[in-house]
């Protein structure tokens, strides 16, 4: 079993006013002075929090984190899912530790690359070459790139029920925060809908040999249908068009070998990250060898200029993925996180059900990567309701964006968390028939991608 956090549960907070977060607010003033929005991941920005929440969490031991003020918290989320072992895991900086003193980055390729590429290739064995970079938006952007360069073809077919893909043009140009973006660009990218096959039929007819790509997660909060993903790839193939599966989140999640081993389908290309090194920078795109070389020199077609990153293969990094791999060869995460996201789910939704709250919130998506949605009275989406969920549960010692547990989530403190969410789930009761504005303090959170505020 892997490393667990030691922290002691959290004594019972004190009132929850702006004091209890005094530095943290301060520091965040100062930050919105130098950082657009205060922060350089939208994901982490205050308009993603309540008013009343930490603006910045100072460290971290398995899945418990503290604040600028000192306040304790069970982390849920864990770094935007990156962090699947627990924060500061002994193995992992261990790892780090030894690789530091001997430089990070020189002029020519380090040996770890190899290790580190023969690690990974012995993990994902459907795919026959791979090669790293620091982020998930530039994984994704080489893998389109070399569509593009394959099938000498422009559009992209992308999956309009899954929230995110690159940072780069292609992609944003086709969400609600399009500005700065040429509409010839836009333009090249389509979108489908899961599970539904004739939507992505239509795009062919529509675009007939035009597409280079189809992109999507195997997964996200909803299973394929029986057959779904085999019958896509087939689509694909029939129209010349590759598949790519974005695994940034199902890779070393659903299992090591990410969705495609779980489904049984094998795509063209496929990008992983996040829990690939437990945090730190790294990102894989790997695939067909056909494919893949043609960033390499052993071809005499004409070249693809795939990735190039000066820090794209920092030795600190692949150390720390050799390590997480390591792990997860070693001991049964994957599995750990099955159980430990069932235990969560089946305590939250024992509070649902004896709350009468049945439709007004609810667990979605798969036991090892949970979210949830919140509802108001009339059982509409309400970003009103989600923000007194994240308020009240950051009251009691929680920080809960999503339901996501990590390797260091123990039952105590999943039974804890139960507890916790349980007394949040008798404020957001009564919030349903008195109205949210008299629980809520201050504004609600707010979407990432849209265009004004």
């Amino acid at each position: 079993m892997g490393e667990k956090s030691a922290s002691p549960l959290r004594e019972t907070p004190g009132p929850l006013g702006a004091s209890r977060f005094e530095r943290g607010k301060s520091l965040a003033r100062r930050a919105r002075e130098v950082i657009p929005g205060g922060t350089h991941t939208y994901a982490k920005g205050d308009d993603q929090y309540p008013v009343l929440a930490p603006a910045f969490l100072a460290r971290g031991k398995g899945c418990h984190v503290w604040d600028l003020d000192g306040n304790e918290y069970i982390e849920y989320g864990m770094g935007l899912r990156a962090v699947t072992l627990g924060h500061a895991f002994e193995p992992v900086i261990r790892a780090v530790a030894e690789q530091l003193p001997l430089g990070s980055n020189f002029t020519r390729p380090a040996p770890l690359e190899v290790e580190c590429a023969e690690a990974f290739l012995g993990v994902v064995t459907t795919a026959e070459m791979v090669k790293f970079c620091k982020d998930g938006s530039t994984a994704v952007d080489g893998a389109v790139r070399l569509a593009r360069a394959h099938t000498e073809r422009d559009m992209i077919a992308i999956c309009a029920d899954q929230p995110f893909f690159s940072t780069s043009d292609w992609f944003i140009g086709s969400t609600r925060m399009p500005r700065g973006i040429p509409q010839w660009v836009r333009n090249a990218t389509v979108k489908f809908r899961y599970n539904d096959l004739t939507s992505l039929q239509a795009l062919f007819e529509a675009h007939p040999q035009q597409i280079a790509c189809v992109v999507l997660e195997a997964a996200r909060t909803e299973e394929p249908a029986p057959g779904y993903l085999q019958a896509l790839k087939d689509l694909c193939h029939q129209h010349g068009t590759l598949l790519v599966f974005d695994e940034m989140i199902t890779g070393f999640r659903w299992h090591r070998a990410g969705a495609q081993h779980v489904y049984g389908v094998t795509p063209d290309l496929s990008t992983f990250g996040k829990a690939i090194a437990n945090g730190f920078a790294l990102s894989a795109i790997a695939g067909r060898r056909e494919l893949m070389e043609l960033g390499g020199l052993d071809h005499d077609r004409e070249r693809v200029f795939l990735l190039s990153t000066t820090h794209g293969a920092e030795t600190h990094a692949l150390a720390a993925g050799i390590a997480t791999m390591g792990v997860y060869a070693r001991e049964d995460v994957t599995g750990f996180l099955h159980r430990q996201g069932e235990r969560l789910r089946r305590g939250i939704e024992r509070s649902i059900a004896a709350l009468d709250l049945q439709g007004h919130f609810f667990c979605i998506g798969r036991d090892c990567c949970l979210l949830y949605g919140a509802c108001d009275a009339e059982r509409r989406p309400s970003d009103a309701m989600r923000t007194l969920f994240l308020q009240e549960t950051i009251r009691r010692g929680v920080i809960a964006p999503s339901l996501v547990v990590s390797y260091a989530h123990t039952d105590r403190d999943i039974d804890q968390t139960i507890e916790i969410i349980g007394e949040a789930l008798g404020v957001y009761r009564k919030a349903l028939t008195e109205g949210v504005e008299k629980y809520l303090d201050g504004r609600p959170v707010k979407p990432v991608f849209r265009a004004f505020d």
